[in-house]
């Protein structure tokens, strides 16, 4: 495994990272999640992401009591804040009181005294910035939050926060976490990464297999019993068309000849930007751990031929 800065930090991230969306707390139960998590951290990932939303609350549980099995300074644990997760008027947004509130039921659920890292899952325009901002450099200053960053914002609002806290001597966002994968990229490569450039934050990136048409199980039917095919996932379904799965043959026939699978040519791409500073991947069994970790030895073979071809398959395709 290879390790990566945070940006200008000081803190490093295994280049791809394990999270729990939509598996930890549904299809990962607790002793799913303790193997998954014993094979993770021996392979060197060190980098656990979560949010306070998913599967109401339980993927966090379920991922803490896994990790209670593993060393917490090894660790780097994540969690995130926006969504309703509480009653009433503030239970939820970017308020000072649900921020508060919210950490403190993650730490409880995760069972740890600290999070590395603590994102403000979406902006919040009904909250001033500056609230938002003093609040997480309180959480920072109280040792409950090591680093605080953003999901889903755009590079204006981050550079907002950042000359908020710089003007008031509070701790400044340290990482984003967007989604980006090849089929969903303008955002992170014209915005993010210039951003990241210009003001040193990092980025851990999250759905690289674009909800999984990226590793290549729905190139040839729509299996029954995955996630774009479920009912309870029908909110998804826009992602499964003929452009999005021509994309997805072509990297499946790109993969072939580079002696890779489908998915770990979709994360091994990724890992080309280096201002990425981990790829978040999901997983609901170890052999699928096992496939996405051997995504690091991609990038090597990602010679200037080869992301022309890319490049090429990626051409007239929406972003």
């Amino acid at each position: 495994m290879n390790y990566r800065r945070m940006g200008r930090s000081g803190l490093k991230l295994s280049e791809i990272s394990l999270g729990a969306w939509l598996t930890f707390g549904d299809d990962v139960d607790e002793p799913t999640a303790e193997r998954l998590l014993q094979v993770a951290y021996e392979r060197g990932v060190n980098f656990f992401d979560n949010a306070d939303v998913y599967q109401g609350g339980r993927a966090e549980e379920v991922m803490g009591a896994a990790l209670r099995r593993l060393p917490r300074t090894a660790l780097v644990v994540s969690s995130k804040v926006f969504w309703r997760t509480l009653p009433g008027p503030n239970g939820q947004g970017l308020s000072r009181k649900h921020i508060l509130e919210s950490c403190h039921a993650s730490l409880g659920r995760l069972g740890t005294d600290y999070l590395d890292l603590y994102f403000c899952h979406r902006f919040d325009r009904e909250t001033p910035l500056d609230e938002t901002v003093r609040v997480m450099d309180d959480l920072v200053r109280q040792g409950k939050v090591l680093y605080w960053g953003t999901s889903e914002w755009t590079a204006e609002q981050i550079e907002q926060a950042t000359n908020i806290a710089e003007v008031g001597g509070y701790a400044a966002p340290a990482v984003e976490q967007p989604q980006y994968n090849v089929l969903v990229r303008r955002m992170v490569e014209e915005n993010l990464v210039p951003l990241a450039e210009r003001v040193g934050i990092g980025l851990v990136t999250w759905s690289p297999l674009r909800s999984g048409l990226l590793s290549g199980k729905y190139n040839r039917e729509s299996p029954s019993g995955a996630r774009l095919a479920r009912k309870d996932y029908g909110w998804m379904k826009d992602i499964l068309t003929d452009s999005n799965l021509a994309v997805a043959r072509g990297l499946a026939q790109l993969a072939g000849d580079l002696g890779c699978t489908t998915a770990q040519l979709a994360i091994g791409w990724l890992l080309r930007t280096s201002q990425v500073t981990s790829v978040i991947t999901g997983a609901t069994s170890t052999a699928q751990l096992e496939e996405n970790l051997g995504a690091a030895d991609v990038p090597a073979r990602l010679t200037a031929d080869v992301l022309d071809r890319i490049d090429r398959l990626l051409e007239g395709h929406s972003t």
